[in-house]
């Protein structure tokens, strides 16, 4: 499995990138923002997972959602935000938008598993 981890947070990236390496999952990839993520999205293909922070500079996760979205080469790639948006209007538009789930910064690495399906 291929994962791309998208947060302008290094230490949240770096956090993530170790809870899901506990799980098994070594090809990971990182971006610092949504117009980053997709350049790597489109250079190493196949990316099976997609771990999505809403509030980033330069491209948002929500922007970020429907631009992949819209475009049936990607319809494959499993999207979570993974946030500190709670609301329930934010889930509701994000899983209207694409999404395949939503988790709730802080996370255990429990509850990510299961949101994951491993």
């Amino acid at each position: 499995m291929r994962m791309l981890l998208v947060d302008d947070s290094v230490t949240m990236r770096r956090i993530q990138k170790t809870q899901v390496g506990g799980l098994g999952v070594t090809d990971v990839l990182e971006a610092g923002d949504g117009q980053e993520a997709l350049g790597k999205l489109k250079s190493n293909m196949p990316i099976d997972l997609v771990l999505l922070d809403w509030n980033m500079p330069i491209m948002d996760g929500i922007t970020f959602l429907k631009t992949v979205r819209a475009d049936d080469t990607y319809k494959d790639v499993k999207i979570i935000m993974c946030t500190s948006e709670s609301e329930k209007s934010r889930v509701v538009e994000a899983l209207k938008s694409g999404a395949n789930n939503y988790i709730v910064k802080p996370f255990t690495p429990e509850a990510l598993k299961e949101k994951l399906g491993l």
